[in-house]
């Protein structure tokens, strides 16, 4: 594959062949003047006191291929790893004009670089190493732009160049040189495709596979893929999470069952894992059954959202078996009745425990009613939170009380109830 370079590489072997091709054909001859080679912006272009013809190679576009666009797999995993380096497959297009000062001169000189591309309609690998790379200039003396292409790799990629007429109505070109603010000159479009520029970034690879299945025995072949008709797959696989109490999330010491199919088997266990926090850990399962999977939240892990999936292990092959992911959420809870609560004038302070302890950078605040206090500067791991409410209604005013961590609230509502009702989470003011 190709590397950031290989854009400009492209641009300079075409040039090359241009003004080789100016030499080879003897150009020269047939205008009685030198013809120059060259590659920038039309507007770039001087026309004053120009005196010999003038080829210019402008590069106005450059598209993604849709070819090679959807032939790379996805370049990471779920947890972000690099998996894969696709390449970014890019068609170049580009304007030819010719500059001429006499008559015919522009026509000419367009004629035989036209012909020169339609000759060339695929370019070797030896023509693009030799023309980044050449023998017989010292490369010393070449511009430092074109000492670097000499590392743009253009020509071991998989796919050859192709050099393809492009068709631009009138309408596209007046807006094209009106867009560039130059003077318009004859000029013929053409695309060169495809550039495949790949990161060198190191990714994981996967290992070889050796069989498909288990190995039959006293045979060399294996049993290959296993074909079940159906619409579930024979794999384990979780279908929902449904903390205790029918509450959408969990809280740290409390059972979770984990729904599904397929999940029979030894040794089953339950990991969650929280990216963001670096945060894993690997539980047991305390009960379940084919279809379902319990087990209890741990008392220390920090609130947050986790990914949580079941690993079983056979009993007929003794082989894990893991399932796939699903979110949990772990959502804080607070120690009732508060630690302390004191009243200085307006000021109330009170002091709770919570559960589970906030880790550093984790913000915390206490929702009385509707008025949220923001918890007070704490040193982590913290069991216990400071909140001030400064103009605090009159003592022996009662509120429901929420703990919000990350924007993730403790439960309020007892969902098992008929009809629903509120928890007993109340604090009353000093």
């Amino acid at each position: 594959m190709s590397n950031a370079l290989a854009i400009a590489a492209v641009t300079a072997v075409l040039k090359d062949l241009l003004d080789s091709g100016m030499i080879d054909h003897a150009v020269t001859d047939a205008l009685g003047a030198g013809v120059k080679v060259s590659a920038l912006a039309p507007d770039a272009v001087s026309l004053d006191n120009q005196e010999d013809p003038q080829l210019n190679l402008f590069l106005h576009q450059v598209t993604h291929n849709a070819a090679w666009r959807n032939a790379g797999l996805p370049s990471r995993s779920a947890e972000g790893d690099r998996i894969s380096n696709p390449p970014l497959a890019l068609d170049l297009h580009y304007l030819l004009t010719a500059y001429g000062r006499a008559e015919l001169q522009a026509e000419v000189l367009l004629g035989y670089a036209l012909q020169l591309l339609h000759e060339s309609s695929m370019l070797p690998r030896e023509a693009v190493r030799r023309a980044l790379d050449p023998d017989v200039v010292d490369g010393a003396i070449l511009p430092t732009v074109y000492q670097s292409l000499r590392s743009a790799d253009l020509a071991s990629q998989i796919e050859l160049l192709k050099v393809t007429p492009s068709a631009l109505g009138a309408e596209e070109m007046s807006r094209l040189w009106s867009a560039l603010k130059a003077n318009y000159r004859p000029t013929a479009a053409f695309q060169v495709s495809v550039v495949l520029i790949e990161s060198r970034r190191p990714a994981r690879g996967a290992l070889p596979v050796l069989t498909r299945g288990e190995a039959i025995p006293g045979s060399p072949r294996d049993r290959g893929v296993l074909v079940f008709p159906g619409l579930t797959p024979p794999l384990p696989t979780l279908l929902s999470v449904q903390p205790a109490g029918k509450q959408p999330v969990a809280v740290a010491g409390g059972a979770v069952t984990l729904l599904g199919h397929h999940l029979d088997g030894l040794a089953r266990q339950v990991t969650l894992r929280h990216s963001a926090l670096q945060a894993e850990r690997s539980v047991p399962a305390d009960a379940g059954t084919d279809t379902s999977l319990r087990f209890t939240m741990p008392a220390d892990l920090p609130v947050g959202v986790y990914r949580v999936h079941a690993a079983v292990q056979a009993a007929d092959t003794g082989r894990q078996r893991d399932s796939n992911q699903l979110a949990l959420v772990l959502a804080p809870d607070l120690v009732l009745p508060p630690a302390s609560a004191t009243r200085a004038a307006a000021a109330v302070r009170i002091e709770l425990g919570v559960s589970p302890p906030l880790l550093a950078g984790q913000s915390a605040s206490l929702l009385l009613g509707d008025r949220e206090l923001p918890a007070e500067p704490y040193t982590a791991p913290a069991s216990q939170l400071a909140f001030i409410w400064r103009d605090a209604p009159a003592a022996g005013t009662t509120f429901l009380a929420r703990l919000r961590v990350d924007g993730i609230e403790s439960p309020l509502v007892d969902r098992e109830a008929v009809p629903v009702r509120y928890l007993n989470r109340l604090i009353e003011l000093p």
